[in-house]
């Protein structure tokens, strides 16, 4: 009887124990989806990030501003992460454009936490849902009420199943046939535009990854396209995976939505593109754009490239 009692006990021991392992390996692996044990950056890398940032902003805020740099991820997790959210630190602390907060907590998009910003910069998310109405309530409320949003790269990998902020962002991944390890060719969209004058009008070669967007959202007769693909270069054309007949592959972009603002970067992916100097400046003024403190047109292109029909002579018909 004694015997027995000793093996129900190790049976419910070893059951126990067993359940426990499960458990720690199915918290380990929700954790490793939005907080894995990414490497921190180093000093070098640091060092040089810091001095590819501005020595001051382009505008003057308006008044003090905090900026949400948000990084959960709920699918895959960029390595160069970390380095992101130390850029847009330095780049707030060293121009004096604006506060920056970095989290990958949920529950900064409750109503009284996400009021405190003026803007939340999504840094390279992935496969956020949003499964709670009153944060998703919140964050159109906050964009459609005059703040703003920053997307960087893998910003678009997100809302596939809420399609009012895919429409917002103005993105949705649909693959990435240019990858990280490849020289792409990037075609400056408006060399005039004041958010393309870090690139002195010419167009440059990246190593990064490239994202192809669908179609919806994305839509040129609702965003204005600052930076996209060159499809004129044949290595661009050398790629397996390119879904858009149109071969138009926009990078980078601003738009208005309601009251708000919104700007969006392709590019950061890899390690180097934020200690790139002059893609560093157009971050820095897509989000003094998004955060209201830099005005820009922000005329859809579609609209730009249609000609308005000619007049007609009096009494002709249409």
């Amino acid at each position: 009887m004694k015997g027995e009692k000793m093996s129900h006990l190790h049976w419910i021991t070893a059951t126990l124990v067993t359940a426990l392992v499960v458990l720690a390996a199915m918290t380990n692996v929700a954790l490793a989806q939005h907080r894995p044990d990414a490497k921190p950056p180093t000093e070098g890398q640091i060092k040089r990030v810091a001095e590819a940032i501005p020595a001051k902003a382009n505008a003057k805020p308006a008044k003090p501003r905090k900026v949400l740099v948000f990084w959960r991820c709920e699918g895959f997790f960029h390595d160069a992460i970390p380095l992101a959210n130390k850029c847009f630190e330095l780049m707030g602390e060293k121009t004096g454009a604006f506060e920056a907060v970095v989290s990958d907590d949920m529950s900064m998009f409750d109503p009284d936490n996400l009021n405190q910003f003026d803007a939340v910069l999504f840094n390279n998310t992935t496969r956020l849902k949003f499964d709670d109405p009153a944060r998703r309530k919140a964050l159109m409320d906050f964009v459609k009420g005059g703040k703003g949003i920053i997307g960087i790269h893998a910003a678009a990998d997100n809302f596939y199943d809420w399609p009012e902020a895919s429409e917002m962002l103005g993105g949705l991944f649909d693959g990435h046939p240019w990858g990280a390890g490849g020289r792409w060719a990037v075609k400056i969209d408006e060399p005039e535009h004041p958010f393309n004058k870090s690139f002195e009008g010419k167009g440059f070669i990246i190593r990064d990854e490239i994202y192809q967007m669908s179609t919806p959202p994305y839509s040129r007769d609702k965003l204005r396209v600052l930076l996209s693909l060159d499809m004129s270069k044949e290595q661009n054309l050398k790629v397996k995976g390119m879904k858009r007949e149109d071969k138009d592959f926009a990078i980078a972009w601003i738009r208005e939505y309601g009251d708000g603002r919104v700007f969006y970067s392709g590019l950061g992916h890899n390690h180097a593109i934020f200690w790139n100097k002059a893609i560093v400046q157009q971050y820095l003024d897509g989000i003094q754009y998004a955060l209201g403190d830099l005005d820009a047109d922000a005329t859809p292109s579609g609209q730009l490239t249609k000609k308005p029909k000619p007049a007609l002579a009096p009494g002709a018909k249409d």
